[in-house]
């Protein structure tokens, strides 16, 4: 029984093989055209078998790949069409608001996807932000600032320290750069940019700098090798309301989710007003 099942998959690949130099276009041909298997009104295609056995390595592959396609394709099927057999009224009225929701699920979609605007203006962020202050409150420290790490012995420690002191100046920035490129095995400068404590602190030796963290400090720390400083320009402590810009996109997705609630609730009132204007919708029944 396994030899003629194999032999049949063979014979199928032959097939597909033969079906696919043919070049068919799938939209312009009879449903029948191109199968390879059939259950019910459901066709298997020569493709969907291509798509399958593409990475095959033998025709025993091949063919082991086909059948095991095959059945799970086959068993789905007829288990649907057996579970719709014994279907209830009630089964069919869940289906049908199953689809129903999917439907609708789709329009709102669509209807925000080309309609509603999308971007939140520096005011509204704003003004949202002031009235919920409450609502961004860090859980962790968050800095600024920049971090060296060079070795123990590297040169010209003190004036390198002094530069750090002030990351507005682009003479000490160019300096520090230069310096950095030189000797340092590590280096970035995130004065625009917010980080967590814990994302430095995977690149500090110890944690003892955020027990006194404030913005301007500077803060030195070694392991067996390396000298880490740390240049602090601004930081906000765990407790403390988060800056506006760091908390710019947890304020745009929330703003946007009640844009979208707003926003859908006047399309249904839309649709519901203009259908009744046109009579999609009758009150007087005769």
């Amino acid at each position: 029984m396994k030899m003629k099942r194999t032999r049949r998959v063979y014979i199928i690949l032959a097939g597909c093989a033969l079906i696919g130099l043919s070049g068919c276009n799938l939209l312009q041909r009879d449903a029948k055209e191109g199968a390879v298997v059939q259950v019910g009104n459901n066709y298997l295609y020569a493709e969907d078998l291509a798509a399958v056995t593409q990475r095959a390595t033998t025709p025993e592959d091949s063919a082991r790949y086909a059948e095991a396609f095959i059945r799970r394709w086959a068993t789905d099927i007829l288990q649907y069409q057996e579970g719709k057999s014994h279907s209830t009224p009630e089964i069919e009225a869940l289906v049908e608001d199953y689809r129903r929701s999917l439907y609708v699920a789709q329009y709102e979609r669509y209807v925000v996807d080309k309609r509603m605007p999308k971007t939140v203006s520096d005011a509204e962020a704003d003004t949202f932000y002031v009235h919920n202050t409450d609502r961004f409150i860090l859980q962790e420290n968050i800095l600024r600032g920049a971090l060296l790490v060079i070795p123990q012995d590297a040169p010209l420690q003190p004036e390198l320290k002094k530069r750090l002191t002030d990351l507005t100046d682009e003479e000490n920035l160019e300096y520090i750069e230069k310096y950095a490129y030189q000797y340092a095995s590590g280096y970035e400068l995130f004065t625009e940019q917010w980080r967590t404590g814990n994302q430095i602190l995977m690149r500090m030796p110890t944690n003892n700098w955020q027990k006194t963290l404030a913005a301007g400090k500077q803060y030195a720390e070694q392991d067996s090798t390396s000298l880490y400083l740390l240049q602090v320009t601004d930081c906000r402590l765990a407790g403390e309301p988060m800056p506006v810009d760091y908390a710019r996109e947890a304020i745009d997705k929330i703003i946007l989710s009640q844009r979208r609630v707003a926003f859908l609730q006047q399309q249904r009132k839309q649709l519901y007003d203009e259908a009744v204007k046109f009579g999609k919708v009758k009150f007087d029944i005769e």
